[in-house]
C-alpha cells in the first residue's frame, strides 16, 4: 500500500509516496526496508537550491535517529520556477512499521536567502504490522 503525502513550504511543494520492499525485508531477523519517492516542485517565482537535508526516522517502539546530510542522492539540485526534481532513497528498520518527517534546506540562488522547506511526516508500513497501528 503506498499513500501520498504532501506538504509546501515557501511555494515549495514536497510530495513522499514510501513503498515497503518485501524482497530486501527479512522479518524474522527484524529487518524491514522501505524504498520512498520524494518530488520537489518550485511552484514560486525564484529560483531555488536544495543545499542539505534533515530527516527525522522514528521506529514502532519510538527510537528516533536523526540523519543529516549534503543535498539528496549525491545532489544539489537547482529548481527553476515550474521545475521539480524528483529522487528515490530508502531506509531500513528493526520494527514492521514506523514514519519519517524531515526538512530540506535551501537558499534563494539570487540573494542568497537560506529558508527550510517542510517535508511532510510519512508512514512507513508493511504487512507485517500488528494491527494498532503506531503514528
Amino acid at each position: 500500500m503506498a499513500d501520498d503525502y504532501s506538504e509546501t513550504t515557501r511555494d515549495i511543494r514536497v510530495s513522499v509516496r514510501s513503498f515497503y520492499l518485501a524482497d530486501q525485508s527479512e522479518p524474522d531477523r527484524s529487518h524491514f526496508v522501505w524504498a520512498y519517492r520524494v518530488t520537489i516542485e518550485n511552484r514560486g517565482r525564484h529560483t531555488v537550491q536544495l543545499l542539505k537535508r534533515s530527516w527525522r526516522i522514528t521506529d514502532a517502539q519510538g527510537r528516533t535517529q536523526q540523519v543529516h546530510g549534503e543535498g539528496v542522492v549525491g545532489e544539489q539540485p537547482v529548481l527553476e520556477p515550474g521545475q521539480n526534481f524528483e529522487y528515490t532513497s530508502g531506509t531500513p528498520l528493526s520494527t514492521p512499521s514506523g514514519f519519517m518527517r524531515g526538512a530540506y534546506h535551501m537558499v534563494v540562488t539570487a540573494t542568497g536567502e537560506a529558508f527550510d522547506v517542510a517535508i511532510p511526516p510519512f508512514s512507513l508500513d508493511s504487512p507485517h504490522q500488528p494491527t494498532s497501528r503506531v503514528h
